[in-house]
């Protein structure tokens, strides 16, 4: 959405934002450690959905009908589901490519925006990449590959508190702050690789701290992906913790189905009894050819999430639908009838 002054938030100055750097750390210190925990024990369980593609596939002349088959916003559809949080990624410099690409900073603060009207709360997961990064792929941006370990920390803050900024302009909040998309093996590899793990957490703690230094309330989360694969989650987060990282909550990805999600919850529920941070289910999804399956095992993981205190669960991508994506198969839309499936029903049966 365009400002009324006539101004763009694309035009503030990176440089001229990231003045301040120095007084957002001790910021971040006065402000001490948030409690999530503690805090969030009595909240409202949080469903949600990581809906990134949407603004692409609206530009593309896509819709969606609700279960009824009538066409709606997509938003109103999910809120007809319990979700009440919506999940934005960012990229760094994207290509136009409508799959792989979007998503800076200024078309995701659209949407958070859009999100925001929609009485809707908002995650920010920062993927520190011009595409995708996760478990087995963190590429840094391509302008930064070349840095020296300083030179890329100082680009970290300057990109955070910049982006954090331009969401301020648009007037949105985040409640939640990912930073970083599945670093179980780091980011902005090799610098910031986990066998580095000084270098790692220097990156995430530039990253942490300009985003409390923006939004003091907003939580941070570092996000793992596969939970099943317990030691690794626990290498990552024992070499963060060792190294004086700060985090708020630890952001999970888990698909599994039936039989294995209560081997994964207990895992969850270690992974937070552990490191006594809540957990979060950051993704899930399941085959698009068996919702009553990923129904089953979306309420099984609210349920069992909900059992020990973990705070939320939110589906990839539920929106996404032939022939906009052919290759993920994981959505919960018919590309047939534009109707969601049966899948999302999984959060009003738990």
């Amino acid at each position: 959405m365009s400002p009324t002054d006539g101004t763009t938030a694309r035009h503030i100055s990176r440089r001229t934002l990231l003045t301040g750097t120095a007084a957002g750390a001790a910021a971040v210190a006065l402000s001490g450690q948030l409690g999530a925990g503690t805090a969030h024990a009595a909240a409202p369980f949080i469903k949600g959905a990581d809906i990134s593609w949407a603004a692409q596939m609206e530009a593309n002349g896509y819709t969606w009908r609700n279960k009824d088959g009538v066409e709606q916003d997509l938003l109103t559809i999910l809120k007809s589901y319990g979700i009440t949080a919506i999940r934005l990624r960012t990229f760094v410099n994207p290509s136009d490519d409508p799959l792989d690409g979007h998503c800076s900073i200024e078309e995701t603060a659209a949407m958070a925006l859009r999100v925001k009207n929609a009485g809707m709360q908002v995650m920010i997961s920062y993927i520190f990449g011009d595409t995708w990064n996760s478990v087995g792929k963190q590429i840094p941006p391509a302008a930064w590959a070349s840095m020296t370990y300083s030179q890329m920390r100082e680009a970290m803050a300057e990109y955070v508190y910049h982006s954090m900024n331009v969401l301020k302009y648009h007037r949105v909040s985040p409640t939640w702050v990912a930073i970083g998309n599945e670093t179980n093996s780091g980011l902005c590899k090799p610098t910031g690789s986990v066998s580095a793990p000084a270098q790692m957490t220097g990156l995430l703690m530039a990253a942490h701290t300009q985003v409390k230094y923006v939004f003091p309330s907003a939580l941070t989360l570092v996000h793992l992906g596969q939970p099943q694969n317990l030691s690794n989650v626990q290498n990552f987060l024992n070499a963060y913790q060792d190294n004086g990282g700060e985090w708020d909550i630890t952001g999970l990805s888990s698909y599994a189905q039936g039989g294995n999600v209560p081997t994964v919850l207990s895992n969850m529920e270690t992974i937070q009894s552990t490191y006594g941070k809540p957990v979060m289910q950051v993704e899930y999804g399941g085959p698009l050819g068996k919702p009553t399956q990923v129904r089953d095992s979306l309420s099984a993981f609210v349920t069992g999430l909900k059992g020990f205190g973990g705070l939320g669960t939110f589906f990839w991508e539920p929106e996404g639908y032939a022939p906009f994506i052919d290759d993920y198969n994981s959505c919960a839309w018919d590309p047939t009838t534009r109707r969601p499936t049966a899948a999302l029903d999984g959060f009003l049966n738990a």
